[in-house]
């Protein structure tokens, strides 16, 4: 049977988005038949093995303290790490998929990509002081999370090279409903911060079916580590523990029905994200300020996002389309860091405060039309345009000696603190069922960038059944991260007195200059894969490998030098990289609709830089993750659940100066496990109680930034969740 999608009750599949509720009549064609459309290549894709969906059900089971990520983190492939491998900053620790690092993993709501992180200052090895895009959606307004890894992912453009995560939110409906949510995370360790959230939902229509909205409110405070948390455990002394969090979000959706196969969405939305300072600097270095700041409370970064968009959805007679056009806009609020020596990257004396600006326009869209040539098969054709600018006078306030440094002005006066990317796209794609059972989805995809011109992206997924319960599941695609804002910058200049110059220069002074000249990176993803499936019994087992080359790097080729003496560096390409690995799944129902077992498990089989043989970023050998979900009544329900990560290695080959000199750390942080439990009861049907126990057995890990020793682990806490609703 060809694979095809009744559109109702789900209208509009394609988009990411989809609405709920019923209607008086099915949508039908202009002669008055009811339509069926085909499956289109995304949704294919979505059924390749590389892809895992956290349901709302799910994060109702096991909700996050704070951020979406902590749940993310349990899909096969994923793990969450600092935004480098030297471990700088290492417990603002964000997405990682498939060890790519988080600067290769996509954030989307809704479908649109979210950039705000991209506010955040560039640093020598690539750190970023930022908690990443996941936390701007409140878990209790969440409809789904899809989690998209490998050769999938290469449709959605730059910076999914490692993956995609799509946060879906939850639509308006035709009828009256609302929530209001209150969530208390609570450790058991004094020094650990703990987590207050409340949040409302009010959701239906305005004029009938025609026209139904959807607002949602969120307050949510995470409180800081103890600003000696480390150092009291035995870690080290300047090593700062986890940071808070301040949260406050509002967002809304209109949604006009013109007709029952038109609909055109808009949306509203503002945040604001607050840090708890908790002590800790770019080099984990402590000083009286740092300490001051981190006693008192205080706020260093916050950052304010806007957004607004406008998505058009359509049914026709020869098939679907959407149209879209948002706006973004993000200002990075923070005191003042260094630039230069020791203290780059460290809060400077006078606690001033700078804003960071990052403005996205984007617009994007495609049609799907079913084809009868040949065999079945249905076409997409989707064209994207974006414009990034950004305006950071915080980064790009360094002064040199010399008036001129390899072209670019001494006088940060004289140097822009304005830089932009442009990048429009066309993309091709097919899903080709040429006999029963076998699915072919091609795809070509054509960026322009710019600064470096045109890159193409290939791709290549098929899914062929082996018989009636198992299926033979493969992908390869060409994936691509344009230049970030700061490396293609010409005003963006860092300085080092030594220590921070590359390992091969082993005395003087050095400048890192941006470098409008790069090419992006590249990387080749593969997977393959066997699937079974019979009933509720599920099994899976994927090998990947990811061939990553032009990675932007702080470059070690000598440009020149000053009058003063210092070496004259700048971003290039060049790094080399191989990523491959296991994931495995599993689910049983171990009795049937009252017990169910289910696992994932990753297994790191390669991580290195090919030139130095360090990691790109520091992540376990292997990973499990299994629960047992117990449906004990209609009402009641209970979970437990354990995750095993393995041992983690830190880097061995010395990148800076300072390493060569002092070497690194070997110090390997070991095996161990988190084991939590929920149980969730269904008061009435208007009011759920969620309370249950995170790391049971109170392992704890306290960051020393020693080798792989590099984030902390917080130990047992308890939490407890309540949601009335009509």
């Amino acid at each position: 049977m060809r694979n095809h999608i009744t559109l109702w009750p789900v209208t509009l599949l394609i988009t990411g988005l989809h609405c709920h509720g019923s209607a008086a009549t099915e949508p039908t064609t202009s002669n008055g038949d009811t339509m069926v459309v085909e499956a289109t290549a995304e949704q294919v894709l979505k059924q390749q093995p590389g892809v895992s969906i956290i349901t709302r059900e799910d994060i109702q089971k096991n909700p996050p303290v704070n951020d979406l990520s902590e749940i993310i983190r349990k899909m096969p492939g994923v793990n969450l790490t600092g935004n480098s491998a030297s471990g700088t900053r290492g417990n603002n620790r964000q997405i990682d998929i498939r060890g790519m690092g988080p600067e290769n993993t996509l954030i989307l709501i809704d479908g649109v990509p979210v950039t705000s992180r991209n506010s955040v200052r560039y640093s020598w090895r690539g750190e970023r002081d930022t908690r990443g895009d996941s936390n701007w959606v409140p878990p209790e307004q969440v409809e789904r999370i899809e989690v998209i890894r490998g050769p999938a992912a290469a449709r959605y453009g730059s910076g999914a090279a490692g993956g995609v995560v799509n946060i879906i939110t939850k639509r308006p409906t035709n009828d009256w409903h609302g929530s209001l949510s209150l969530f208390t995370n609570q450790p058991e360790n004094s020094k650990e911060g703990d987590t207050k959230r409340a949040n409302f939902s009010l959701s239906g229509p305005l004029a009938g079916d025609a026209l139904t909205m959807r607002l949602y409110g969120n307050l949510n405070k995470t409180d800081a580590d103890s600003w000696n948390i480390n150092s009291s455990a035995g870690g080290a002394k300047n090593a700062a523990g986890r940071e808070g969090v301040r949260n406050k979000d509002i967002n809304g959706v209109l949604s006009w029905k013109i007709t029952p196969t038109q609909i055109v969405d808009f949306e509203a939305g503002y945040s604001r994200q607050g840090n708890i300072y908790t002590g800790d600097t770019q080099n984990s270095s402590s000083s009286a300020i740092t300490e001051a700041l981190a006693k008192s409370g205080a706020e260093t970064n916050r950052m304010y996002r806007q957004n607004y968009g406008i998505t058009h959805n359509g049914i026709w007679d020869w098939g679907q389309s959407r149209l879209g056009f948002y706006y973004e806009k993000t200002h990075n609020t923070r005191m003042d860091e260094g630039l230069s020596g020791g203290g780059e990257g460290r809060i400077t004396q006078d606690e001033r405060y700078t804003t960071n600006r990052l403005t996205s326009y984007r617009t994007s869209g495609e049609v799907n039309i079913p084809v009868n040539y040949l065999f079945d098969q249905t076409l997409t054709l989707g064209a994207e345009w974006s414009r990034d600018e950004l305006e950071d006078p915080s980064s790009t306030g360094l002064s040199a000696p010399d008036d001129n440094v390899a072209g670019i002005p001494g006088n940060p006066a004289s140097r822009s603190d304005k830089n932009h990317s442009v990048i429009s796209a066309l993309y091709i794609e097919d899903n080709i069922e040429p006999v029963p059972g076998t699915q072919i989805v091609p795809g070509l995809r054509f960026d322009y960038l710019n600064e470096s011109g045109g890159n193409l992206s290939p791709s290549l997924n098929i899914s062929q059944e082996l018989g009636d319960y198992v299926k033979l599941k493969a992908g390869i695609a060409r994936t691509f991260k344009a230049p970030n804002l700061y490396q293609s910058s010409e005003g963006y200049l860092l300085y080092s007195k030594g220590n921070g110059c590359p390992s091969d220069i082993t005395s003087g002074s050095c400048y890192l200059l941006g470098n409008k000249d790069l090419d992006p990176e590249i990387s080749v993803n593969k997977e393959i894969g066997l699937e079974f499936a019979w009933e509720d019994y599920h099994a899976s087992i994927t090998y990947f490998r990811n061939d990553y080359k032009n990675k932007i790097v702080a470059g070690d080729e000598i440009l020149g030098r000053t009058s003063s003496g210092s070496y004259i560096l700048q971003w290039e390409n060049g790094g080399k990289a191989l990523i491959d690995g296991i994931e495995a799944s599993m689910a049983i129902p171990l009795v049937k609709e009252t017990l169910d077992w289910n696992t994932n498990a990753t297994w790191m089989l390669t991580s290195e830089q090919k030139e130095t043989g360090n990691p790109l970023s520091i992540i376990p050998k292997y990973t499990v993750n299994t629960a047992l979900d117990w449906t004990i009544t209609d009402a009641l329900s209970a979970n437990i659940n354990w995750t095993l990560y393995g041992r983690q290695k830190p880097r061995t080959h010395a990148e800076t100066n300072s390493e060569a000199t002092n070497g690194l750390s070997g110090k390997e942080l070991g095996a161990y496990s988190l084991v939590g439990t929920s149980v969730n009861y269904d008061i009435n049907t208007n009011l759920r109680l969620n309370v249950g126990i995170s790391n049971l057995l109170d392992k704890r890990i306290y960051r020393s930034s020693e080798g792989a020793n590099t984030y902390n682990e917080p130990g047992r806490a308890y939490y407890a969740g309540v949601t009335a609703s009509f």
